[in-house]
């Protein structure tokens, strides 16, 4: 069967007449998050809280990956990994981080800029435990982001750690694993228009604010 070509040049979308004006926005990007986030969810978006990571090395060398925020509140964007994975490495290095959230279907994006952090042990061990018994072993199974010999050998690593830990017994947070919370310094709020004339809408922090509205200016962005 002879391969298809698509154009991507010839892929067009027609967007939105609704835009975003300034006087639509919450005084605080949180709360304006809060707002956008109840929308991508009554959508019918697959995942909305799929959100991809962005960071880079020491030397300033980038990496991206799709993860699922868990936390958010006026503090950051919360998300859990393994300390050892390639972005808790570049973390540690070099804690700046990008976040986007990729809202095609409702025509719609945010974009974090700001600085991560491990969040306490308490917060990662009360998060595991709402995790399903599966995904406990799971986190415990995987090294994170390092080679391993097959396929067979990772399936090898979660029967053993399914035969010590049956389903129901409790299951500790693995001590290389846990949250990052990404403290905001900017977030965009980007809402597709027609004639690709994009509202931008960008919140930036004030020097010296914190998270109530007089810690924040908001900014139009030409698109």
């Amino acid at each position: 069967m002879p391969l298809t070509v698509l154009d991507p040049a010839a892929m067009r979308a027609r967007y939105r007449a609704q835009g975003l004006a300034e006087t639509d926005l919450e005084p605080d990007p949180y709360g304006q998050f809060a707002r956008w986030f109840g929308d991508a969810a009554a959508s019918g978006l697959h995942e909305p809280n799929a959100m991809i990571v962005s960071t880079a090395d020491a030397d300033g060398r980038p990496s991206s990956r799709t993860v699922l925020m868990k936390q958010y509140d006026e503090r950051g964007f919360v998300f859990f990994t393994n300390y050892g994975s390639r972005k808790g490495r570049e973390l540690e290095a070099n804690p700046h981080a990008s976040l986007l959230f990729p809202w095609h279907s409702i025509a719609r994006q945010v974009i974090v800029s700001g600085t991560a952090e491990r969040i306490g042990r308490d917060e990662t061990a009360a998060y595991f435990r709402t995790r399903p018994h599966g995904s406990q072993l799971g986190a415990w199974a995987s090294e994170q982001s390092s080679t391993v010999a097959s396929r067979a050998e990772l399936d090898r690593m979660y029967a053993e750690l399914a035969e010590r830990y049956p389903e129901g017994e409790d299951v500790p947070a693995p001590p290389g694993w846990g949250g990052f919370r990404v403290s905001a310094e900017s977030v965009e709020f980007w809402q597709g228009r027609e004639n690709r004339l994009h509202d931008r809408l960008r919140y930036v922090r004030t020097e010296g604010g914190a998270s109530a509205a007089a810690g924040w200016r908001i900014e139009r962005l030409c698109p």
